[in-house]
């Protein structure tokens, strides 16, 4: 009798070992396919949330959705990735719109240390751009999925249409009334590396000797900054608007010389930017909207929590 029955357990042992490496390749396959697109998957993310924190955890939560689908039922892996991640993104733009209510000044998007070649794809790096995640702000959330996988992803309406829970022609209008939207925003004039680069070495002069009219010469009329602060460290409340004023604030505040100060020309968000530190830790950075040559935009993030993905670099791609 125990014979017979450790005989008939024989053929259970194998079944169980084979179905736990079938599991152990499917999650292995899993892994390959969301690592592969992991960084498509992330340039979604953040586009379309304007923040590298939360884009991070909408990744983690794309996976533990794709860890359960069966791949046999998947056409197309990459669709199917940016299908979960842009409906996780819209969960969590949602939440961040309730989060910016409440929020201590002006909010700026999360900067984003990034490599020299993301330069080099000219519409990438204009999507990543502080200047155009702030016009994508001024976007519904279904419209700025839209535009994102649209303009800058180049998905067929088709695959919009399934990512965003909408019917093709739905999303047609979408897309044309988002992008008349944000042509009427951007900046005119698109501005080339060079012009950005001596836009924000005339910022770097004047923080490190103190002389401003440099950077005056640079400035639009009608330059908007913005800063950043988060309740956490002093910063701007509202927008300082106009080049008087601008420069009243520059000459009475940021260079003070209370501390070791020093300025880093570094790319962010797919152009140059400003890293600066005070007495060697990271105290914020520095972006700008050049048009036509002048500076008409200029953004500084000091948040801490914000800072957290300028001293390593990361990875945006198309």
């Amino acid at each position: 009798m125990t014979e017979r029955r450790e005989r008939g357990a024989e053929p259970a042992e194998p079944l169980d070992r084979a179905g736990h490496v079938d599991s152990v390749d499917a999650v292995d396959s899993a892994t390959e396919a969301f690592v592969a697109h992991r960084n498509l998957l992330f340039t979604v993310a953040y586009e379309m949330l304007g923040s590298a924190a939360d884009a991070e955890d909408v990744l983690q939560e794309t996976w533990l959705r794709w860890v359960d689908v069966d791949l046999d039922t998947v056409r197309e892996q990459r669709a199917y990735l940016v299908r979960i991640v842009t409906r996780q993104a819209l969960d969590r733009l949602r939440v961040l719109g309730r989060r910016k209510e409440s929020y201590v000044g002006p909010w700026l998007p999360e900067p984003l240390l990034t490599a020299p070649d993301v330069a080099e794809d000219v519409e990438l790096a204009e999507s990543v751009s502080m200047a155009m995640l702030l016009v994508l702000e001024t976007l519904q959330p279904i419209e700025r999925a839209v535009f994102v996988l649209r303009e800058v992803f180049d998905l067929d309406y088709d695959e919009i249409a399934e990512a965003v829970g909408k019917s093709p022609n739905a999303v047609r209008q979408l897309a044309y009334r988002a992008r008349a939207h944000v042509a009427a925003r951007r900046p005119r004039g698109v501005a080339s590396p060079a012009e950005t680069r001596a836009a924000l070495q005339a910022f770097q002069r004047a923080v490190e000797t103190g002389e401003l009219q440099s950077l005056l010469d640079v400035l639009a009329p009608d330059v908007v900054a913005l800063s950043d602060g988060g309740g956490v460290r002093h910063a701007l409340l509202r927008p300082v608007v106009g080049i008087d004023n601008v420069a009243r604030l520059l000459a009475i505040g940021w260079w003070k010389r209370d501390a070791e100060r020093s300025v880093e020309l570094v790319q962010i968000n797919g152009g140059p930017g400003l890293l600066v530190r005070v007495d060697g830790e990271v105290d914020g950075v520095v972006a700008v909207r050049v048009e036509n040559g002048y500076v008409t935009g200029a953004y500084h993030v000091r948040n801490p929590e914000k800072l957290s993905h300028v001293e390593r670099e990361t990875a945006v791609t198309r």
